[in-house]
């Protein structure tokens, strides 16, 4: 959509020697495209608003309000008011139009209670994925364009690329140039339709690149630690927030050995068809209290994470315990000592075919096809090399190296180079 007439533009270059990568309208014949940027109260949200303007988008700035209970938020991490009124002073200070969004009701209902079922089914949920899935590229989405925008932009540390084949355009989601800051997984989500309108104007950028333009402008931002914690609620103290629905049931801590008699029976997976294999290890251990002893007490094994270490309160062992598994119908915990330990360990996982999600349909690959890729489980992990089988049920990965705390409800992406071409959530 066409608006304001536009000044003629240059390519700004910053002390950094980086050259500002977003279209430039640079002929004062056109018209600047509307696009809404996602002030988080954040120095990268906040360098993203300015890079476009200076490359003549019309921007708004806009504050996403997604919660009201500080009593589970830990102060001084990320609290709502401190950063709405950062982003208000950004916004000031680069002279463009800002408003607080409350999208709390459908933040409570497509995340918050996505927590709570997710965590009561003994799964482990990544709402900052489904945030962007749900609220950001969805409900926000539809909010900027009641603004008549063109794109809504964020400060992820991501790229989009785009190619044309006849008369369709192919949207890529690309690693940020930043590989310390790669927020790609976080986004692995999207759907073409949602790239299509998606801007990460600092995704070229290193973060002190980021930071250095901000100071040079003087945002109130440039030195502002990074948030932590939930999607544009903040760090959130997990047992409390979860206890609003899951009420505390005390239950017992059984320690499984290393050296315990199910990990001692390897198959030979040499001798079997490759498929088999794939389809074996993707198989997590399951325990039961005969196989260890009791070692402590937890108030809700709902509360924990596979590959959880903190918050156990078990002392007296030489190497730090893990959460290995969890049963929530029993309400037992099953730990392990020491990071190394067989039942934290394993080489394959499991997506099922409702679960799968491609952003390049164009590359989906056939049932019984064979491909390999690279891969990673969480955030920051450096990406592994794995093969990839498809068949009726899904989707089996087959890491090349040990993955530790492998963990149901999250979410596993997998790439070609630095192209996120999908992800799924794990069996």
């Amino acid at each position: 959509m066409k608006r304001y007439k536009n000044e003629d533009l240059e390519n700004k270059k910053h002390r950094s020697g980086s050259i500002i990568f977003v279209p430039n309208f640079k002929n004062k014949n056109l018209y600047m495209p509307r696009v809404v940027v996602g002030l988080s109260g954040g120095v990268d949200s906040s360098v993203a608003a300015y890079l476009l303007k200076e490359k003549g988008y019309d921007v708004i700035g806009i504050f996403m309000k997604n919660w009201h209970d500080e009593s589970v938020v830990i102060n001084n991490e990320c609290p709502w008011i401190d950063d709405s009124n950062d982003a208000m002073l950004v916004a000031q200070k680069l002279g463009i139009p800002f408003q607080v969004l409350d999208l709390s009701k459908p933040y409570k209902e497509k995340i918050v209670d996505y927590m709570f079922a997710e965590y009561e089914a003994g799964r482990t949920p990544n709402p900052d994925i489904l945030c962007n899935r749900e609220i950001k590229f969805d409900v926000f989405l539809e909010a900027a364009e009641k603004l008549n925008a063109d794109f809504l932009a964020t400060g992820h540390y991501c790229q989009k690329r785009e190619f044309n084949t006849g008369d369709s355009t192919t949207y890529q989601l690309i690693a940020g140039a930043d590989k310390a800051k790669d927020q790609s997984y976080f986004l692995c989500q999207l759907t073409q339709n949602q790239l299509k309108k998606a801007l990460f104007p600092i995704g070229h950028l290193q973060k002190w690149q980021v930071r250095e333009i901000a100071a040079k402008l003087e945002l109130v931002t440039a030195n502002k630690r990074d948030s932590q914690g939930l999607c544009f609620v903040g760090k959130i103290r997990l047992p409390e927030f979860l206890q609003q629905q899951l009420k505390p049931k005390k239950g017992n801590i059984i320690e499984i050995a290393n050296n315990a008699d199910m990990f001692l029976k390897k198959e030979d997976s040499d001798g079997f068809v490759k498929a088999t294999k794939f389809k074996t290890k993707s198989v997590s251990f399951k325990y039961s209290p005969s196989d260890g002893k009791k070692i402590g007490e937890h108030n809700g094994a709902h509360y924990y994470t596979i590959g959880q270490r903190k918050g156990l309160n078990v002392g007296g062992k030489i190497e730090p315990l893990f959460v290995l598994e969890k049963d929530v119908l029993e309400n037992i915990i099953y730990v392990g000592m020491g990071e190394n330990h067989p039942g934290l360990l394993r080489k394959a996982l499991f997506v099922s075919a409702n679960e799968v999600h491609w952003i390049r349909n164009d590359l989906e690959i056939k049932i019984g096809e064979f491909k390999n890729y690279l891969a990673r489980i969480r955030y920051r992990q450096p990406l592994e090399n794995v093969e990839v089988l498809r068949t009726l049920e899904g989707l089996y990965f087959y890491f090349e190296n040990l993955q530790k705390g492998i963990a149901p409800g999250q979410f596993v992406a997998w790439y070609d180079g630095e192209e996120l071409l999908g992800s799924g959530v794990i069996a």
